[in-house]
């Protein structure tokens, strides 16, 4: 079993809360209290986690600035109240910032019983497989 540390699992606490209140406040129809908490939540959870000097190194390298531009610009969008905008703004940031980790999370997933069968059917599979290879 992995150990952590407080502040780690004060990070992951916040991390999740985080990730509850933007899913939250996109199903109450982008309410802007709810992503804007989520938000917050979300990005101190992830300095705990990593801690500061490495979330700042991992967001601020220089092959990252667009991702994180996106990202961090959708936030702001958010917190001064244009929500719709601001999630699209921070999904294409955070799939721009984090495309390196999804093939990590789609092998970790293939050995999951039901799921890792759906993604081996031939169509998926292709088209993961194609993106995997581009991310990498």
């Amino acid at each position: 079993m992995i150990s952590l540390t407080d502040s780690q699992k004060i990070g992951m606490g916040l991390t999740g809360f985080g990730v509850f209140f933007l899913f939250f406040g996109m199903i109450l129809f982008f309410d802007k209290a709810l992503l804007a908490i989520g938000n917050i939540l979300f990005v101190a959870g992830l300095a705990f986690v990593i801690g500061l000097e490495r979330t700042f190194r991992f967001f601020f390298q220089k092959h990252k600035m667009k991702a994180t531009s996106f990202f961090l610009g959708g936030v702001f969008v958010v917190l001064i109240g244009w929500p719709i905008i601001g999630v699209v703004l921070e999904i294409y940031g955070f799939f721009l910032l984090f495309r390196g980790f999804f093939p990590v999370v789609v092998g970790f997933i293939r050995r999951i019983p039901v799921l890792g069968s759906i993604l081996n059917l031939p169509f998926i599979s292709a088209y993961v497989d194609k993106v995997g290879e581009n991310n990498t």
